[in-house]
């Protein structure tokens, strides 16, 4: 039986590869995708959404939700690595059709309407589940599992020198999630970093005739073009897609049962990921992170799936 996904994301080029993956992969049943403000702001999450969905033209159609805004977002412009739309210029025409719900509505009806059975995969920053902790706090019992792409254990930043870009963008509503009562693994920065790919990874993207290939073929060149002029790296990691692999196969990765926060307000470590790692720990449990993975397993398993989805996709 194939697993129900809520892919929850902020749609640039690494969410884009994931939500490509996901949609054609048979072991996952992608029931809705929920997007919301990070890499674009909410209007363009809305479209990017759409625009890829309707681009790889899945069989089964997931329900879109349309973003709402965060309460305080940073002054953060992420467009100098993902393009100005944050797809590499693909820019998708506005919406065609009205979704009928806010991300964070549609999420929870869907989870009510499936209990125990939902995982949220959460690509982008954590706005929507948290207003879902705050409007509608009576369905988080009946959500299976929260995956989270986001904070950093013993990694540097991305966002700053401490903080990963999600939980930097909205570090409240990370704050808020981590603390709620779910099931959750964190998929941080020390791992998702860590699984890189060199251009010749566009050796084996599916051809262009396929419509994953047409997306995948349009989007990939200029993130590594962009990652060697901006960051000075010829390698790029896939974070998100990484974090998709974490939920397919868990086995390959390395699970430490741990106690985490979220900072809020400091002016240093605003989305820093704090965790409690004494030799006796004052703080309960309250996620699972990943610390370790076997990297070749994971970049073998996104090429597999990324060529999948150009089979199903011809």
């Amino acid at each position: 039986m194939s697993r129900k996904i809520i892919i929850d994301c902020d749609p640039g080029i690494d969410d884009a590869i994931a939500i490509t993956m996901a949609l054609f992969d048979p072991r996952l049943d992608v029931v809705a995708i929920t997007p919301t403000a990070g890499t674009v702001d909410a209007a363009q999450a809305s479209i990017n959404a759409m625009g890829i969905v309707d681009l790889l033209d899945p069989a089964r159609y997931p329900q879109l939700g349309t973003a709402v805004a965060p309460t305080d977002p940073p002054m953060l412009d992420d467009s100098h690595l993902n393009g100005p739309d944050g797809l590499a210029g693909l820019n998708f025409p506005s919406a065609t059709r009205q979704n009928d719900h806010y991300s964070d509505k549609l999420m929870a009806d869907l989870i009510r309407r499936h209990p125990d059975e939902i995982t949220i995969v959460c690509l982008g920053p954590l706005t929507n589940l948290a207003r879902v902790c705050r409007m509608d706090p009576a369905v988080l019992p009946l959500i299976d599992k929260v995956v989270i792409s986001g904070g950093a254990v013993s990694h540097s930043g991305n966002a700053t020198a401490v903080s990963e870009m999600n939980f930097f963008f909205d570090p409240s509503s990370a704050k808020q999630v981590i603390a709620s009562a779910t099931t959750k693994s964190l998929v941080p920065l020390d791992v998702t970093d860590a699984v890189t790919f060199g251009v010749d990874l566009l050796e084996k993207l599916p051809p262009e005739t396929t419509r994953a290939g047409a997306l995948l073929h349009k989007i990939l060149p200029y993130k590594f073009r962009i990652s060697h002029q901006k960051l000075g790296r010829e390698v790029i990691p896939l974070q998100d897609a990484t974090a998709l692999i974490s939920v397919i196969e868990p086995e390959i990765f390395q699970w430490d049962e741990m106690a985490g926060d979220v900072e809020v307000n400091g002016a240093l470590t605003r989305g820093m990921t704090v965790f409690d790692r004494r030799l006796r720990p004052e703080w309960s449990v309250n996620m699972e992170v990943a610390r370790r993975a076997s990297i070749t397993d994971v970049r073998d398993a996104i090429v597999r799936s990324i060529r999948y989805a150009g089979q199903q996709t011809r």
